[in-house]
């Protein structure tokens, strides 16, 4: 995997577990460059720009999709070093802290729990002063492949 400091970014979708691909999905329609990804840690950004609600802010849901992606990312990477499997979400929540107008925010995905049969992420969403604008927390299945 990337490390943040060393490259540019790679495309969501370029160092994902076998079977999964990125391609032509929201992800990849809404910007979402994939800086670091391990089963303890994925990080990417997103732009502000084209992820907006009427009023020009990031819209809350833009937020949840790259908390999902990411801890999607995670889960799928335990998964597959568990037992070659993939990883399911099946709850994910998000509380919105304050609205970001401008630039890129970028989400660091970090597990809460990385079990057996299943995995939780908490996702913290900031914007480009480090201030926090979301905080998500997602859970998946995971399953045998």
């Amino acid at each position: 995997m990337a490390d943040a400091g060393t490259e540019p970014g790679i495309t969501v979708g370029d160092e994902l577990p076998e079977g999964m691909s990125m391609q032509d999905t929201l992800p990849e329609r809404m910007g979402i460059v994939l800086l670091e990804a391990s089963p303890e840690r994925v990080v990417a950004t997103m732009p502000v720009a084209g992820n907006t609600q009427p009023y020009g802010l990031l819209h809350g849901g833009a937020s949840v999709v790259l908390a999902e992606t990411l801890g999607s990312i995670g889960a799928a990477l335990h998964a597959a070093r568990l037992f070659n499997g993939i990883a399911v979400g099946i709850e994910v929540n998000a509380t919105h802290h304050k609205s970001a107008r401008a630039g890129l925010v970028t989400g660091v995905a970090t597990p809460l729990r990385l079990g057996g049969m299943i995995a939780t992420y908490e996702v913290a969403i900031t914007d480009e002063g480090g201030e926090r604008v979301c905080t998500a927390r997602l859970t998946c299945a995971l399953r045998r492949s």
